[in-house]
């Protein structure tokens, strides 16, 4: 071959060119950054807006729809859902793969400014932004002190610890919960008012009119035009008290004499909690594209200092480090793949009896993986679990070439050809069999790298990756392997030396392979005797594997031990933040009995308009060599939250924050919202009787109680009032209005608001006494004289689906697998009477999970044709690759069989198993068929070629399966971190070559035998003469 020629010939330039691409390769790793998933862009839309104030109904029918019905219309939309609280409109616009998600940003931002005109005045600008699931939180710190107050904390929190976080390289923000931010209240006194005849708009319009700043121009003094300003803005907060409201019989009303002032804080909507003690939170945003790591361990480094700097009463404290599990997942693999290297070099010094042969053959694991490293920087690639997993998998791949390669060369010189000749003679008879096996491997990679779906984004990285390092293990077996073997070869054995114990425990292991070697031609013998028995055993392997995979659960992805989780809540809508603190210190109690626990982390209410009834406490596990496993402490928490009445709970993985991320997720649809709903009370009763469904819940939400104030449009007309100006006053006192801004002498600045006296604003009395300016601010007119009060109650949140309304209805599963859960809910589902026009839609995991299952049944097909296709051209032949591909069934007993035996369910990681053995499979069966066709074409009947090829293959056959299986096995012993999520499809793997190995060796020359026979009643059809003998240069057989 011309690649090994020219290395024996030019052994400088084939060093030189394998030590170039390791350093590039550790250059190239010196780039790549760190993270747990690959940086995948995934196109969706969100679309928030403010609308303060007004109630969720209200917030639907003026904003959510109409966005909807406009952002519709944009090309390449795949589904729109919403959700609508009190002021709060949040829209996603999911988009199909493919779509140029900055173009369709700009188009939905023309589409909303179109009908900009239609929305009301009050409602904030939309805020359209792309959706970054990379840029997630990935650190949350909290800050605690024994002695300050939650107002002086909140101040530190803001103006200090904030603004130095943000400033930590590759964080993007910081969002602070539980803050208790600085608000000057100006809180009326609604007596006082009416007393001196004042109104709640002349005390606004004072506010706003007495509290500025106001550029005067500037004076022309010649050579300087200094700036005139004229400085009115208060500097403390007792210049409030000098603001004069109006005149009241010639004299000045001053604002205390209506009003109480007081330094307070915002309205809470947030609270966060460290176990049970209260406390800020900050969670650290980082950057699009920023390595996670790196921004742990900036902000690790900043709080560090900070701690360092501040008294020692204020503490800042790390509670969830998303950087924690990713380092020791990586470490993990990193660690496994050494394992495994060193388990697969141990394989190759055992077979081939030789630390030369050992070090020949094991420079393909260094150079194959340090070079990897090249196209994965080159393409933008991170270090991440699939990446590494990938190349720690393909371990026994990389080595596979150079012990074939090796293997036959040492073979020939045991024959007696001379090193220059046997690692020319050796890799030219092998290397087109080497090429098919390695390209066959490629073939299935290609497919996975390139699946459709979200799926499809996610395994990119981990196909390219393992593609390229199989190349270049080819490129090192054709280059460095024939080229040292010429060169650097074993010495004559001196017989008068005694062997050490090593050696002569390597010669007993050479004597065994060499009986084997006896046992197999035996039973290839007996099988070519009785054909048809062989094949009955390969038709009972392949139907027993299809029983056993009918016996395994399915799931999307493997359970893990991530040694945290999240408990979520859910109260009565309308109760008060310090009400939702109350529950949320209840549940932390009952999930701290639990002895795994090490602590809690709790955040009630919190950003994106999620309200105070709602809260989320993360539980961070201890150790887990002194713990129960993860879904045992999940199972025992769940239990411990029933005493709670009342309240609907979840438990679920840390990164689950609501009902939307549960594996189980069933959409109702229909007009009549009501039908909807009870249409979801029945489900949820029949999915309570499924084993293994848990945390069953919906999105419906109870109604929140609501006071409307009805007006009687004629008796506003008759006193000189409009509808537009009573509202505005409501409002204004009920919910408050920010009517100026306070600067301090840090230059921060702080609402100030103006709203009625808390006493005053509790009960439908205090909201019929309000008074209101009628016939033009004469006389003050009491809300009772207009309007009367109702009783009601409102929907607290509003969900949408494809411009419907929709209720989902959700659950986790518990102690069965995801398919086998959904399978008992659909079939009880089936029997309920749904009317016409409703509908019953799976979505959540178990859509991505059928979803995904598709692409990778397309893919495992794509492989196989590429595989044909391969050895079609290899062997020249169509009937030939048949025999081979027919080890690809007899693998799948294996697999199926450890799986059950591991407890694995059928999921992605096993199934992508599933496709990499299609690839390893055929390697062997190559060997055979290859070397088979070599000793026919030498003059050697079929039968006595099939089992010399058997035989003579069979010790590279045993040391590539052995090396890829061991190099496998610290992945299926679940070392470390995370390692649940890879083990299945290690686990599959070994199963398939366990079992193809070595039903491939009787088998498939059966097989071939079969065809073979058909090739000849084919020719005689067709009236061709079958090819006696070829006439290319054959190789002698080596005995």
């Amino acid at each position: 071959m011309f690649l090994s020629d020219l290395s024996i010939k030019q052994p400088v330039f084939a060093t030189m060119l394998a030590v170039s691409l390791v350093t590039l390769g550790i250059y190239s790793y010196r780039e790549l950054s760190v993270d747990l998933f690959p940086d995948v862009e995934i196109p969706v839309l969100t679309i928030q807006t403010l609308y303060p104030g007004a109630s969720p109904e209200t917030v639907e029918r003026e904003v959510t729809k109409r966005i909807e019905e406009a952002v519709n219309t944009i090309s390449g939309v795949r589904h729109i859902s919403s959700t609508t609280t009190e002021g709060f409109s949040v829209i996603v616009v999911e988009f199909r793969l493919g779509t140029n998600i900055h173009t369709a940003q700009q188009d939905a931002q023309a589409k909303i400014d179109g009908i900009r005109a239609d929305f009301p005045l009050s409602m904030e600008q939309p805020v359209v932004q792309r959706i970054d699931f990379n840029a997630m939180p990935v650190v949350s710190i909290a800050v605690e002190s024994p002695t300050m107050d939650i107002k002086a904390l909140s101040s530190i929190a803001e103006k200090q610890i904030k603004r130095r976080l943000e400033n930590v390289p590759g964080v993007g923000q910081v969002n602070l919960i539980g803050l208790a931010r600085r608000e000057i209240q100006i809180l009326v006194d609604r007596n006082k008012l009416k007393a001196l005849g004042l109104t709640y708009a002349e005390v606004s319009a004072a506010l706003r009119r007495e509290n500025l700043d106001v550029p005067a121009g500037k004076l022309d003094q010649g050579q300087i035009e200094p700036l005139v300003r004229v400085s009115g803005k208060f500097q403390q907060v007792e210049e409030f008290r000098n603001l004069i409201v109006a005149t009241r019989n010639g004299r000045p009303v001053f604002l205390p004499e209506v009003a109480h002032i007081v330094d307070s804080i915002e309205e809470r909507r947030s609270a966060s909690l460290v176990d049970e003690r209260q406390a800020l939170a900050l969670d650290i945003v980082k950057q699009s594209g920023a390595n996670t790591v790196d921004v742990a361990d900036g902000v690790e480094a900043a709080v560090a200092q900070m701690n360092a700097e501040f008294p020692s009463h204020i503490r800042l404290r790390t509670v969830v480090d998303r950087s924690i599990f990713i380092r020791e997942s990586v470490e993990d693999v990193q660690l496994t793949l050494i394992i495994g290297a060193a388990l697969t070099v141990l394989i190759v010094f055992l077979f081939l009896n030789s630390w030369r042969s050992t070090v020949i053959t094991g420079l393909a694991l260094p150079v194959s993986v340090i070079s990897t490293f090249i196209i994965m920087a080159a393409l933008g690639f991170t270090l991440n679990i699939l990446t590494l997993m990938g190349l720690s998998l393909s371990i026994g791949l990389l080595i596979d070439d150079a012990i074939v390669v090796r293997e036959n060369i040492v073979r020939h010189m045991h024959a007696g050809a001379d090193h220059f000749t046997a690692a020319r003679e050796a890799t030219a008879e092998i290397g087109l069999a080497v090429m098919a096996t390695t390209f066959t491997i490629v073939a299935v990679f290609v497919p996975v790298a390139f699946m459709g779906g979200i799926i499809g984004k996610f395994f990119y990285e981990f196909g390219i990756t393992v593609g390229f390092a199989v190349l270049v293990s080819l490129y090192v077996s054709f280059t460095l392997d024939p080229m040292l073997s010429s060169r650097w070869y074993d010495p004559a054995a001196d017989p008068s030396i005694q062997r050490s114990v090593v050696g002569r425990a390597l010669d007993r292991l050479n004597a065994q392979i060499e009986k084997l070697r006896g046992v197999v031609a035996a039973a290839l013998g007996w099988s070519l005797s009785h054909r048809w028995a062989v094949l009955l055993l390969g038709a009972v392997a392949i139907g027993s594997s299809f029983f056993l995979f009918g016996r395994l659960g399915s799931a999307f992805m493997p359970d893990a031990d991530p040694g945290e989780l999240r408990v979520s809540y859910k109260a009565d809508p309308g109760i008060s933040l310090d009400r939702s603190i109350e529950i949320a210190r209840s549940v932390v109690a009952e999930v701290r009995k639990n002895p795994a626990v090490r602590y809690t982390y709790t955040t009630a209410g919190g950003t994106g308009g999620q309200p105070v009834n709602e809260g989320n406490i993360y539980v961070r596990l201890k150790e887990p060599g002194i713990r129960a496993h993860f879904t045992v402490v999940k199972a025992d928490i769940r239990e411990r939250l029933k005493r709670f009445h009342g309240l609907r709970t979840s438990v679920g993985e840390a990164d689950e924050h609501a009902a939307e991320t549960k594996p189980i997720q069933i959409s109702v649809r229909g007009a009549d919202l009501r039908q909807v709903a009870s249409i979801s009370e029945e489900l949820m009763a029949q999915m309570r009787q499924v084993r293994g469904a848990a945390d069953i819940d919906t999105t419906e939400e109870q109604p929140r109680p609501e006071v409307r104030i009805r007006i009687d449009r004629k008796a506003t007309g008759d006193l000189g009032l409009d509808l537009g100006g009573v509202a505005s006053t409501v409002t204004g006192l009920v919910a408050g209005e920010v009517v100026s801004q306070f600067e301090d002498p840090d230059g921060d600045s702080y609402d100030v608001r103006l709203r009625l006296n808390r006493e005053d604003r509790t009960s439908n009395a205090d909201l019929l006494a309000i008074d209101l300016p009628g016939h033009g601010g004469r006389e003050l007119v009491p809300l009772s004289q207009i309007a009367r009060l109702e009783d009601g109650a409102a929907p607290s949140k509003i969900r949408r689906l494809d411009l419907m309304r929709e209720v989902r209805v959700s659950a986790n599963t518990e102690n069965r697998s995801l398919g086998e859960v959904v399978g008992d809910i659909m079939a009880r589902s089936a029997a309920m009477k749904i009317p016409p026009g409703y509908t019953l839609d799976l979505t959540g995991e178990y859509e991505d999970m059928m979803e995904s299952f598709g692409y990778v049944l397309q893919s495992l097909f794509l492989a196989v044709i590429l595989i044909y296709a391969i050895l079609a051209s290899q062997f020249r032949s169509f009937l030939q690759p048949l025999a081979i591909m027919f080890s690809l069934p007899l693998s799948l007993l294996g697999v199926a069989a450890m799986l059950y035996l591991a407890s694995d369910t059928l999921n992605m990681m096993s199934m992508i198993g599933v496709i990499l053995l299609m690839g390893l499979v055929t390697k062997n069966a190559i060997l055979v068929i290859d070397f088979a066709n070599v000793q026919r074409r030498a003059g050697l009947s079929r039968r006595e070629a099939l089992v010399s090829a058997s035989t003579v293959r069979l010790r590279p056959i045993l040391m590539t399966t052995l090396a890829m299986i061991f190099g496998m096995l610290p992945l299926a012993f679940e070392l470390g971190s995370g390692a649940e999520f890879r083990a299945p499809m290690a686990r599959a793997v070994i199963g398939g070559l366990i079992t193809s190995t070595l039903l491939t060796l009787v088998v498939v020359p059966v097989v071939y035998t079969y065809l073979d026979d058909a090739a000849g009643i084919l020719a005689k059809w067709w009236g061709h003469k079958p090819h006696e003998k070829s006439r290319m240069p054959v190789t002698a057989p080596i005995k």
